[in-house]
């Protein structure tokens, strides 16, 4: 059997010891600051929100161009030979880097692309189901596979409460941001992701420790997560006792694993500082 190898953006948010495990490729995407064009990754988050304080500016984002994931694939190849390559994108309805691949991918052969319709801890998720379903199942087809992988996509869940309402307003990625401007300061917008848009779908009152837990007590009465594994992502600046009362709260619902992964600079620069989300799939 030909070597099936999976690949996503650095705007999954994919922790670098689960890429490595899995052999997972990850293609950076870009944040433009100052006039200055870094890939994701490359550029410490902190740096972000210093460059905030200091100008009041927020800095912009782009997508993977085609002539970078040509180089992607090909380095991908060069590192797996006769590999099959199934790349899992971020979402389409928010960047231009899933369009980007197939166009690239149109040179190369025994490439799968699927649209994961989701962001951050959502699109870690379905990257890391992938990856668990091939090391269960080695041998697997890889038209099986992908079958797999697209049946659990709509099945992905993702909410978060941003940081800062400027820093959102700023990316204009939320779809009714309109709704959104003018709330006043103690009010905490829920961000989910509806097929594949980033939208605002409820709004709580209050501090910090209380909208985040009403938050995760909404979505698990509103989606049936699987128990057996369970994401919270978190920005720079995040209350560590929120950290340790979503632990409880997931731990007390029944989650026998529970992951941390921190928002990069993709998801970073739209959501702001102590932001907080979390991710799974229903059943």
């Amino acid at each position: 059997m030909r070597r099936i190898i999976l690949s996503t953006e650095s705007g999954a948010d994919l922790p670098g010891d689960l890429a490595e495990e899995y052999d997972i490729q990850v293609v950076p995407m870009h944040i433009i600051m100052d006039g200055k064009d870094y890939l994701d990754g490359s550029l410490p988050v902190q740096d972000i929100y210093d460059y905030y304080e200091r100008t009041k500016k927020i800095p912009s984002t782009t997508a993977t161009n085609t002539h970078e994931y040509q180089e992607f694939f090909s380095a991908i190849r060069e590192n797996f030979p006769d590999c099959i390559i199934i790349h899992i994108g971020y979402t389409s309805k928010a960047s231009s880097s899933f369009q980007n691949a197939v166009i690239a991918a149109e040179e190369f052969g025994d490439i799968f692309l699927i649209d994961a319709l989701n962001v951050t801890g959502g699109l870690a998720a379905i990257v890391l189901y992938a990856a668990d379903l091939l090391e269960k199942e080695p041998d697997i087809e890889p038209g099986r596979l992908v079958e797999k992988i697209e049946a659990v996509v709509p099945k992905a869940r993702l909410a978060f409460i941003p940081g800062s309402l400027e820093f959102l307003k700023a990316g204009g990625r939320v779809s009714n941001m309109a709704s959104l401007i003018g709330t006043l300061l103690k009010v905490k917008p829920c961000i989910e992701l509806k097929d594949g848009k980033l939208m605002s779908t409820k709004k709580y009152r209050g501090k910090m420790n209380r909208a985040t837990e009403k938050l995760l007590n909404d979505y698990l009465n509103d989606f049936n997560i699987d128990r057996e594994q369970l994401y919270f992502i978190y920005s720079i600046g995040l209350d560590e006792e929120i950290k340790q009362r979503m632990d409880e709260v997931a731990k007390e619902s029944g989650f026998q694993n529970i992951r941390w992964i921190q928002a990069g600079g993709m998801i970073s620069t739209h959501s702001g500082a102590g932001g907080f989300g979390v991710a799974g799939l229903e059943e």
